[in-house]
């Protein structure tokens, strides 16, 4: 019995702590149902939310559009944004930032920061020493980094959402570019930081481009394999993307639509702005050329002279993308000269010769990392708004060799869609259909390490090793495991971007640092000294590659391994919970769950570890972390100058040591809640072998980042408060201008209220002359003074105006409301006389009131009817301009008196029970009911279960009958329909008689 209730112990403490993570879920899930999604392009931007009864929708910014510039103006006391920012860049473009995506994650000598300057000379750019990056300088006192910019762009998109949504949001999915590497995808991390945002995934822009297309034709994907090609060019860059879709079967869901990432292929400075950036200067040269005999200054000299053709430039783009020329013409572009010349579609393409030969690049990148032929594809589909330009649709359909492109895709905003469907099924407040995703890494990453090895005795030397982590275009997420297992000291390794030859030498200049991170263990001889009997099982690295595609290290454990005699007694309570614990939520360890858990990503992974079969002693065994269980079980043999067999000692222990310990814990242990397994006799559990015990120990782990240092926690910290407080001035603006416009409003309102004839006739001319005076002179000041002024000011400046017309507008307003009020006291006073005289009617016998409740209604109808005379009689002699005393919420108060005490009286008569009638002297009714029918009378009887029809009923004397009819214990079947039958069948077995509507 004691033993009994050890062991349900654990599983009762189990069940309380998944009670505990469901009510977790459930408080975390109330905290906000809408989520978001923000597809982040170089030009503009698309917002999408979700939220209950909301199905995947775009938010309309606040000029009602679909599509918001990424553009941020910061000036020294506000901020501009969106449409409001781009209208300001040609005032001000020094302050107006916009294409600051591209400095994203990168470092001062990148050749992407000198492009900008070069596009972009009004901005400066300054030098950051700590991080080697480059940032905003506005003003003196005024400078942002670009995360710092993205941050506050992100956070007035999720105020957009927001007050579309009309409530909180914090969860979204953001897109990002393919192409963009670790360093760049953690600043895009840390700017929605800054902004407050919970990101549930950064997913690259071409994968939801292919999701949203996927869950839009779902019932088109089937088993057969469907390659799509996804073109897409937008502002600042153009990706081709080839996609698998086809029905697969899951472990959960059974089976669904996937898509797969197979290639993709990329021009990070071919898009719609260097189009641009060709016409204006092509614009800026006519313009010289106009000016060329007055001396004037260079146009390209002109910050504002520029914005303005630049922006001319982009409706010059978009209007010869279906006119074959087209009249640029821009008013006072420079010392007040209006410009106006004629550009063909022919001198565009000439301009842009150069970039629309780079038009098939992607597509061949796409398709060698794929391998795969044009063949193989069935259909090239356009993204983005530059494939609108025909030049760029002419090349594209030559390179694919198809017969036509497709355009089956809202090309602005599939990939928002797409991104959003994903928050959805990432959010724990919404249940969307499965739709299996996997992304492709483009950028492949692996582990280097040096070890010194003993070539030949007493000679040792260096050596380097190399292990492929994540291949490319190997699927993500996913974890893996590394171990090393000749190491018994402190050591470090390296974790680099691997073979990066597909990128150009110019790609690889903006690529950046192709080291990631080094890697300094500490307390790994630590670990050894504190179990010298234990035999080491390695060093396990443990990485993951998260749904953002970011690298990170979780942990990294030092594991032992003993053989111990198994005693079922040592097993503490706490390993039973344990135990116990992890059956409930599905970590198990059975050869089911261990075959489930590892993917056909295995293969693409093992590939690696066995090209390495040339240096067998160094060899690091790596593999998903699903198999961290099945680690190596034998100890590590001394490192060899020559031969394979002890690597292939080692592999074979790993698949016949490995496995078996874990797959009979459970029945060692004997734990509810794993897989049940017989009890073996007394005679097998004494021959059974000495179980292993397994020792972890954490290793103390210091990274050094080597492509681009990450914002230290403090100047983070610093950083979103700055953001917070700029986000609070707004606010405040906003409230300020919000009570200086009501202030303003009131003003003209009132002054002009005092000219209608329904404000005269309750006012004299002193009041009105009065009030205008104040309101003519609260104008005056706000002209005057009223920048100046604070919110506090303005508030109670409307403050006083509204108490000083307070008494007219109440005089005004309770005679708009007396016909309808009087009216309605009327028509209750008529209709409850009405009912009393009804209810005075009512025979005695019958009477379902008394006198008192009765008499309570009477007194309550002559007191309001007398209350409404005289409140009117002394309303009449008052004047119009004194205050009434006949007032809307005295009426009101009036009809609800008398309204309760009627639906009183209704309430009783609709639950009262009819009393019973008087009987006669021989016990039955002196006549049947009036509408009772001969045919009723006369029905024949069928007797009750067990009783013949020649048996007579027993009589009951106390019970009446109906004159005429069978006795009182026959039950009747009334044959008149089915409505009669039904009644019959209510009625209770010992109640005789039905009551007739006419017996009330």
């Amino acid at each position: 019995m004691a033993a009994m209730v050890r062991r349900q112990r654990p599983r009762r403490l189990a069940c309380w702590a998944l009670m505990a993570v469901l009510l977790a879920d459930l408080l975390a899930l109330s905290d906000t149902l809408a989520v978001m999604s923000v597809d982040l392009g170089s030009e503009s931007m698309k917002v999408a939310i979700v939220k209950p009864g909301v199905p995947m929708e775009i938010v309309l910014n606040k000029e009602s559009r679909r599509k918001t510039p990424v553009t941020v103006t910061l000036k020294e006391n506000e901020r501009f944004f969106g449409d409001s920012a781009a209208s300001m860049a040609i005032k001000n473009p020094k302050a107006t930032l916009r294409y600051f995506q591209h400095l994203l994650g990168k470092q001062e000598n990148n050749p992407h920061v000198a492009l900008y300057r070069a596009r972009f000379p009004e901005h400066e750019l300054g030098f950051d020493p700590q991080r080697q990056t480059v940032y905003f300088q506005i003003s003196p006192q005024l400078q942002f980094s670009p995360e710092e910019v993205l941050s506050m762009l992100l956070n007035y998109s999720r105020s957009l959402a927001e007050d579309f949504a009309e409530q909180p949001i914090k969860d979204a999915v953001i897109t990002v570019p393919a192409f963009f590497n670790q360093a760049e995808r953690r600043a895009v991390l840390q700017a929605a930081r800054m902004a407050g945002l919970k990101v549930l995934q950064l997913i690259n822009d071409n994968t939801a481009t292919a999701l949203s297309y996927g869950v839009f034709r779902r019932k088109d994907i089937n088993t057969t394999a469907q390659n799509i090609m996804f073109y897409d060019m937008g502002a600042g860059s153009t990706v081709c993307t080839i996609v698998t879709y086809q029905t697969v079967k899951t472990k959960d869901s059974g089976v669904q639509p996937q898509l797969q990432i197979r290639g993709v292929g990329f021009d990070r400075t071919l898009g719609g702005l260097e189009m641009e950036l060709r016409l204006r200067e092509h614009l800026a040269r006519l313009f010289n050329e106009q000016r060329k005999g007055q001396r004037a200054k260079d146009v390209r000299e002109n910050p504002r002279a520029m914005a303005k053709l630049l922006r001319e430039a982009n409706r010059l783009k978009t209007v010869l993308s279906a006119n074959a020329d087209h009249m640029a013409q821009i008013e006072g572009l420079m010392d007040d000269v209006d410009f106006k010349a004629k550009v063909t579609r022919a001198e565009f393409e000439d301009l842009c010769a150069d970039l629309f030969e780079r038009v098939p690049g992607p597509v061949q990148q796409a398709l060698q990392s794929a391998e795969m032929k044009l063949d193989e594809i069935e259909q090239v589909i356009l993204v983005g708004g530059a494939t609108r330009v025909p030049k760029v649709q002419e090349v594209l359909l030559k390179a694919v060799g198809k017969e036509e492109l497709g355009k089956n895709i809202n090309a602005d905003e599939a990939a928002a869609m797409g991104a959003v469907y994903q928050a959805a099924a990432l959010s724990k407040a919404f249940k969307v259909k499965p739709f299996v995703v996997r992304d492709a890494v483009i950028y492949p990453i692996l582990v280097e390490f040096t070890r010194e090895v003993e070539e030949e005795p007493g000679v040792h030397s260096l050596k380097h090793n190399k292990r492929i982590l994540f291949s490319r275009m190997g699927p993500y997420p996913q974890r893996k495991v590394i171990t090393f297992n000749r190491y018994s000291h402190d050591f470090n390794f390296h974790i680099n971007y691997g073979d990066l030859g597909f990128l150009g030498p110019e790609d690889l200049r903006v690529f950046g640092s192709q080291n990631l991170t080094t890697v300094k263990l500490k307390g790994v001889g630590e670990s050894f000294r504190k179990y010298p009997d234990y035999e080491s099982k390695g060093i396990k690295a443990h990485f993951n590659l998260d749904e953002s595609g970011v690298l990170s290290l979780d942990r990294v454990e030092s594991v032992f391994e003993t053989l111990v005699e198994d005693s079922p007694e040592e097993e503490s309570t706490l390993t039973k919970l344990g135990n116990t614990i992890s059956s409930l939520f599905g970590g198990g360890a059975t050869p089911d769950a261990k075959e489930n858990g590892t993917d056909s990503v295995q293969e693409e992974e093992e590939g690696p570890a066995e090209g390495s079969k040339d240096e067998p002693g160094e060899q690091a065994e790596l593999k998903e972390e699903a198999d961290s269980p099945t680690e190596d079980a034998s100890p590590p043999p001394p490192p060899e100058p020559k031969g394979s067999a002890a690597p292939e000692g080692e592999k074979t222990t790993e698949k016949d040591d490995g496995e078996k310990p874990e797959a009979q814990k459970p029945s060692d242990k004997g734990e509810a809640g794993f897989e049940s397994v017989p009890p073996a006799p007394e005679e097998e559990k004494k021959q059974k072998p000495a179980r292993k015990q397994r020792m972890v120990e954490e290793i103390g782990v210091e990274l050094v980042v080597l492509d681009l240092p990450d914002l230290p926690e403090d100047e983070l910290a610093r950083s979103a408060q700055k953001l917070q407080d700029l986000t609070l001035r707004d606010l405040e603006k906003q409230e300020r201008e919000k009570a200086a416009n009501s202030l303003e409003a009131f003003i003209f309102e009132t002054q002009d209220k005092l000219y209608q004839p329904e404000y005269q006739e309750v006012s004299t001319e002193e009041q009105r002359e009065d009030i205008s005076g104040k309101l003519s002179a609260t104008s005056s000041w706000l002209e005057d003074e009223g920048f100046g002024a604070t919110t506090a000011m303005l508030k109670e400046k409307l403050a006083e105006l509204r108490k000083l017309c307070q008494g007219l507008f109440f005089r005004v307003e309770e005679r708009k409301k007396w016909p309808e009020r009087l009216s309605a006291l009327d028509s209750l006073l008529n209709h409850s006389s009405m009912f009393l005289k009804g209810a005075r009617l009512i025979p005695e016998m019958d009477q379902i009131f008394t006198e008192v409740e009765m008499t309570t209604l009477e007194k309550v109808i002559n007191e309001t009817w007398a209350w409404k005379n005289a409140t009117m009689a002394e309303q009449a002699k008052l004047p119009a301009t004194e205050k009434p005393v006949l007032l809307s919420k005295d009426i009101e108060a009036k009809m609800m008196a008398l309204d309760r005490e009627v639906q009183y009286l209704l309430n009783k008569a609709k639950f009262a029970k009819p009393r019973p009638r008087p009987k006669d002297k021989n016990g039955t009714r002196a006549e049947p009911p009036l509408n009772a029918s001969a045919s009723d009378q006369g029905d024949k009887v069928i007797p009750p279960p067990g009783q013949t029809e020649d048996a007579k009923p027993i009589s009951e004397p106390e019970k009446e009958t109906q004159a005429g009819s069978e006795p009182a214990g026959s039950e009747p079947l009334e044959l008149g329909g089915p409505g009669a039958e039904s009644e019959q069948k209510e009625q209770p077995t010992e109640q005789k008689r039905t009551l007739k509507n006419d017996e009330l």
